[in-house]
């Protein structure tokens, strides 16, 4: 018996066109139960989607979309161009089931706004770029290195943000962290030191950079935000001397600031002798034309900088940087050394190798393509299925808002979605105290192939209207840039 024979007759599918369920469902339905029986383990290669279809007489497409579904479902791990795996054995259930209040639904769609899709990540090139950088280490990189982060690592950051962003940034004036998060942590921490006791944040922000702010003793004071950006005024009348903004493109929100906007805090900073910490989380992924540049390079020493690999590559490479008025660099620095020491040197040189080659940028271009497709198919069935909700923010990052009348039918429609196995999550839960703003679903697209994705905006428009009472059809809105 040939491999390839080996390989498909080991799944046990059998399909069968006289049933009304569609084959795609049926074959769907068979390899999860084999990989739930155990009998397809963990790490088991399939065969490619043309192998299958040719042994089962069915069309590619079948395969396909089965593939997609059981890899949105966490089964599979699918990755373009390469065959695909088993990644997790569901052993049956024990015949004594857990307390109820213990259960969990199943997630079957992972629409979670700030998952990127890491079965994109180029493996092969960042291979060679780790390869290179075991393989051209110095002795002094592999010891205890510098806490800014290695030089060439640097150099080429610096390099990069002034020619994709238009930073006036230099590799002294670049620190290298795990991430925004940790960024963000370095500097709460400074601030702190040196006597701050409030930042403020735009109303909503990210729930996990408000919980930040406050473990580095700093309460966050929420900002409202209009339709071009975070309010000044309000921002003045809060007596902060430090605010974290998102500009090139607000979470959760999705809208980009206007140039006014810009020219408003910039001035604000200046006047106020205050700190703008820019969270340029994924500036990079916009879909209808170039973003604004970032505020940094106006303002080099009123405003720190903030990004990371994290949607861009992958979470996992734990890589992100930080350029830094003069003022901060040495403090900042210096938090680094007194927590983690240092961050891990061969992953800062494949980094810099993956940068100085244009894999960053390769890869960035290729990916901007596969989100805005998925964008496009996600708010397409969002519009056909629900015309009467608004779906806004611009086209850039990896989430839309779906919009809710109030916060009832916001929570109400959160519920239903994820009964229906649809992880998402809520502006609400983003919100600091005194929020009035719009109400809505974060829908994330990122991390859900074509196939799954199109299933899923309709299965999470059916959970939506099956909520509380929403606007009639008939009164379509549509606020999509």
């Amino acid at each position: 018996m040939s491999p390839r024979q080996f390989q498909v007759r080991e799944l046990f599918v059998a399909l069968d066109r006289a049933k009304p369920t569609p084959l795609a469902r049926q074959l769907e339905e068979q390899l999860r139960e084999a990989i739930q029986s155990g009998r397809l383990a963990t790490g088991q290669q399939l065969p490619s989607t043309r192998m299958l279809a040719d042994e089962l007489g069915i069309s590619r497409g079948v395969v396909v979309r089965a593939y997609a579904q059981l890899g949105a479902e966490g089964y599979l791990a699918v990755r373009q161009g390469a065959y695909h795996h088993v990644t997790a054995v569901r052993t049956p259930q024990l015949a004594i089931a857990p307390p109820a209040e213990t259960k969990r639904e199943r997630v079957r769609y992972d629409l979670r706004p700030e998952r990127p899709d890491v079965t994109q990540f180029p493996r092969r090139q960042w291979q060679r770029s780790l390869r290179q950088a075991l393989l051209t280490a110095t002795d002094a990189e592999v010891g205890y290195s510098d806490e800014h982060g290695l030089r060439p690592l640097r150099e080429e950051i610096a390099r990069y943000l002034a020619r994709a962003r238009g930073l006036a940034v230099t590799a002294d004036s670049v620190v290298i962290t795990a991430g925004s998060t940790h960024a963000l942590t370095m500097i709460a921490r400074v601030l702190h030191v040196r006597g701050e006791r409030e930042i403020a944040f735009e109303n909503p922000s990210h729930r996990i950079l408000h919980s930040v702010a406050r473990r580095n003793g700093l309460e966050p004071l929420g900002i409202p935000v209009d339709d071009e950006g975070l309010v000044v005024d309000e921002l003045r009348r809060s007596g902060a001397s430090a605010v974290v903004v998102s500009p090139a493109h607000q979470f959760p929100t999705g809208l980009a600031y206007g140039t006014a906007r810009r020219t408003e805090l910039l001035r604000w900073a200046e006047d106020c002798n205050g700190l703008i910490v820019e969270d340029d989380y994924n500036a990079s992924f916009r879909y209808d034309g170039t973003p604004l540049g970032a505020l940094q390079a106006l303002a080099p020493e009123r405003v720190a900088y903030i990004g990371s690999t994290s949607e861009t590559l992958a979470p996992g490479l734990r890589l992100g940087w930080t350029v830094l008025p003069a003022h901060l660099v040495e403090s900042v620095a210096g938090e680094i050394g007194l927590t983690i020491l240092h961050l891990a040197a061969l992953e800062q040189l494949a980094l810099a190798d993956f940068v100085r080659r244009a894999e960053f940028d390769r890869h960035l271009r290729r990916m901007r393509g596969v989100y805005r497709h998925r964008r496009d198919l996600l708010v397409r069935g969002l519009q056909q299925e629900l015309p009467q909700l608004a779906v806004s923010g611009i086209a850039a990052g990896l989430h839309v808002v779906l919009e809710l009348p109030s916060t009832a039918e916001e929570e109400e429609a959160r519920e239903r979605v994820s009964r229906a196995g649809i992880a998402v999550q809520t502006v609400s839960e983003h919100a600091l105290p005194g929020y009035q703003g719009r109400r809505g679903l974060l829908i994330g697209y990122g991390a859900v192939h074509e196939q799954a994705l199109e299933r899923a905006a309709l299965d999470l428009a059916a959970a939506v209207e099956g909520s509380a009472k929403l606007p009639d059809k008939r009164a379509g809105i549509t606020r999509v840039a």
